[in-house]
């Protein structure tokens, strides 16, 4: 998951915490509809203490945003979510720090929990965070906090190319329920299910939504889209010669969210996008193979190509009837 040790990985966000106690997300992320923008706001919340809701986000803006690379290879819950993660812990260390003067105890016994601050030592010493933030800006104090992560693999030998590759790994499992007309060679996807381990899930409906997306984007590789080309042009140009499923294509899908404890992004959590997609095709095409008993060896496996390795099929069976 990342980049890997191919090229740079890393992502840098600034969180401002204003006077009324809400607070500012800085990131060059750009949602691309996966919702990286929900699950940095859910993350710098988590890490200030605050609500979710008190909590907002200028993303995708070069005129204004730390740069956080692109939106690729499942990293921006992973690496700008890190970056997120560590400019929060950042910002509320001063925080603490001027809240500390103000309730005349120690910075270490304080932390910020359910909008409040609070002492692990002392019930009694407690302030709201909104009054807190209140106090500090008409004393001259802004409370930001800046943090880079860098997601380059550095344990790669270049010489013998061992090593990890990746800082970090995602493990998925998918099965499929097809149906396959042997008349015309069409595929019908009944059901899929899909296992996926996802470190932490910072919001198991996006990762759900991310899942289900994933699997019909699968399922046309598999058994729809095809770019055909003659002497350098291209033949499917548009959606009415490319197919890519619809809605009405979608089958049922059960995802199984799987959070284990390996994951290095924030509070542990891996990236889902790809991982999601890359199984779905194996999983269809396998199926299909196993209702015709042939087996297709080049995607997608359109109904044309279902007819004839069902005809190869007859013919190598009325050849062994002969012997």
């Amino acid at each position: 998951m990342g980049y890997g040790f191919s090229r740079p990985d890393h992502s840098a966000a600034t969180v401002e915490v204003a006077d009324d106690g809400t607070a500012t997300v800085l990131s060059g992320a750009c949602d691309i509809g996966q919702g990286s923008d929900t699950a940095l706001c859910q993350i710098a919340a988590e890490e200030l203490g605050i609500p979710y809701t008190n909590v907002r986000i200028v993303s995708a803006d070069t005129a204004f945003t730390p740069d956080a690379l692109a939106s690729t290879a499942s990293r921006e819950t992973f690496v700008s979510g890190r970056a997120v993660q560590l400019a929060a812990k950042d910002a509320k260390t001063y925080l603490l720090k001027y809240a500390a003067e103000l309730l005349n105890c120690s910075q270490e016994e304080l932390d910020v929990r359910a909008n409040a601050v609070v002492s692990s030592r002392n019930p009694e010493i407690t302030m709201p965070f909104p009054e807190l933030c209140a106090l500090a800006h008409n004393n001259g104090r802004r409370f930001i906090g800046f943090a880079w992560y860098d997601n380059t693999t550095k344990d790669v030998d270049h010489d013998t190319n061992q090593g990890d590759a990746y800082a970090t790994y995602i493990y998925a499992t998918q099965v499929a329920d097809v149906e396959v007309d042997t008349e015309t060679g069409d595929v019908t996807v009944l059901r899929v299910g899909a296992a996926h381990d996802v470190g932490r899930a910072i919001n198991p409906m996006m990762v759900e939504q991310q899942v289900e997306g994933a699997v019909l984007q699968g399922m046309g590789y598999g058994i729809m889209e095809e770019v055909i080309l003659d002497k350098g042009h291209t033949l499917t140009p548009n959606f009415s010669k490319f197919l890519i499923p619809t809605a009405k294509d979608a089958p049922r899908i059960k995802t199984y969210i799987v959070e284990s404890d390996v994951g290095r992004g924030p509070f542990g959590a891996k990236g889902v996008g790809e991982g999601a997609i890359i199984p779905t095709a194996a999983a269809v095409v396998n199926a299909v193979n196993n209702a015709i008993g042939v087996r297709i060896r080049e995607l997608p496996i359109t109904p044309e190509k279902i007819l004839a390795a069902l005809e190869e099929k007859e013919k190598a069976t009325q050849q062994e009837g002969k012997k």
